[in-house]
């Protein structure tokens, strides 16, 4: 598809939603380049809202980018805001109320960002697929298994690009951990158990400043019946999915990868226990387990978010019989940890897969004497990866260079789908109070 030809078909917009649309050969990345590696590529931002801010502070990071239109119904905030910031940076951008009429407007886009509240992502990421765009789109893919599925089929039928926004997939430390320790060198042995939690304090609603409140036509125009519930949509049923989908889907989603698999069941115990119920709709406490049967065995894994104590903030911890890995998208925290009876890492560590524990530099206490009920630490390995880039950028890059038709998505919308089930479901068991089971056949879109 050329550029000529691309700006011919975003004259679909003025039919909007006539769900035009075009076959492409290419399927998340190369084959079949479309822009030489040196090309600058063209992208619009939709939300400008403070993940889209992140989004945009990542991007222009990030060499051969260019924003060219940015779209936002806070027109007095958000904005007026990032077309400023975008401003400072030498990018004139063109400004929009109406994704539909920059859709119309503007010529020549590659990209879409997409980073709205949840409800709008099947419908804006379906309209610009359509459009001949590759989309960016933030997770959760959707707040509905239908509005996922939809995402996947428009990728499909389109031959354009979808990324979903779980960040983790393209980060390095998360990379090296899955490659080289547990697919390579497979140092936890048979992983048995899984641990994750994402917590934090208790936060007050969002607020918005007195003389920026955005008209009531407007908010009902895009799902909203109130300023309080456009700031705060997470805590909405019909808008979002609460903590454990804002939060939950980016540690399920390596549960799912790192075990190479899908959960079997789901059993979940959760409410809206602190929080007033007529705000915050969806469950400030959620408590969950899930059993995956993996070619090695069942693993049985636990998760939990909790939005009134931040007590140890965010991680997940994967457990073998011969081994722990811990880590967190925080740069700061990730170890690997070996079992008494598991095998020396030496190899490990002079591959560079591992650090040797720092405490092998101090000499232990031979008289130390143990309580029948303890047991010694394992040591403690680091993990040889360094990141210090935005969280979001190599996911970012790693789109942009499968538009080029250099790399492959690392999160694809099948991959986001099978989270979007993952999560979504969590919800479900919390509400039912059974069991919920799950078939390979639920995962697929």
């Amino acid at each position: 598809m050329t550029h000529i030809d691309r700006r011919k078909f975003l004259g679909y917009a003025a039919a909007a939603g006539a769900g035009l649309l075009l076959t492409r050969t290419r399927a998340h990345g190369a084959p079949g380049k479309r822009h030489e590696s040196s090309d600058e590529l063209r992208i619009a931002l939709i939300g400008a809202g403070a993940q889209g801010q992140v989004l945009m502070n990542s991007c222009l990071k990030i060499h051969g980018v260019r924003f060219q239109a940015v779209c936002d119904i806070w027109e007095a905030y958000n904005l007026r805001r990032g077309q400023r910031m975008l401003e400072k940076f030498g990018q004139k951008v063109n400004a929009y109320e109406d994704y539909r009429q920059m859709l119309a407007r503007e010529k020549g886009l590659d990209a879409v960002i997409i980073a709205t509240p949840d409800f709008w992502h099947s419908r804006q990421t379906v309209d610009c697929l359509s459009a001949g765009l590759h989309v960016y789109c933030e997770k959760e893919m959707s707040n509905t298994l239908e509005g996922a599925r939809r995402m996947v089929r428009a990728a499909r039928q389109t031959g354009n690009l979808l990324q979903i926004g779980h960040q983790r997939r393209s980060n390095p430390r998360y990379l090296h951990c899955y490659r080289k320790l547990i697919s390579e060198a497979g140092i936890l042995g048979r992983m048995t158990t899984v641990n994750g939690q994402w917590n934090r304090s208790v936060q007050p609603d969002n607020g918005w400043p007195k003389g920026a409140v955005i008209d009531g036509a407007i908010l009902r125009k895009y799902g909203f019946s109130s300023m309080g519930e456009f700031r705060n949509w997470r805590w909405y049923r019909r808008l979002g999915g609460g903590p454990v989908v804002d939060l939950g889907s980016h540690q399920l989603d390596i549960y799912n990868w790192f075990l190479d698999g899908r959960p079997a069941s789901i059993v979940a115990s959760g409410g809206t226990d602190y929080y007033d119920r007529k705000t915050h709709e969806w469950f400030d406490t959620v408590l969950a387990t899930f059993e995956y049967e993996t070619r090695k065995g069942n693993v049985r894994a636990f998760y939990q978010t909790i939005a009134t104590n931040s007590n140890q903030g965010y991680f997940e911890s994967f457990m073998g019989d011969q081994g722990t890995l811990v880590i967190s998208e925080s740069a700061g925290r990730g170890a690997a940890y070996r079992e008494p009876a598991a095998p020396e890492w030496d190899k490990w560590v002079s591959l560079g897969y591992l650090k040797s524990p720092a405490s092998e530099t101090t000499k232990p206490e031979t008289d130390a004497v143990l309580d029948v009920r303890e047991t010694l630490a394992p040591p403690s390995f680091e993990l040889p990866v360094k990141f210090s880039d935005p969280y979001h950028k190599p996911h970012l890059e790693n789109f942009f260079n499968a538009v080029r038709g250099t790399e492959k998505l690392n999160c694809p919308p099948e991959i986001g789908y099978e989270t979007a089930v993952t999560v979504l479901k969590v919800n479900e068991a919390v509400e039912s109070g059974k069991k919920i089971t799950l078939a390979p056949r639920d995962f697929a879109a």
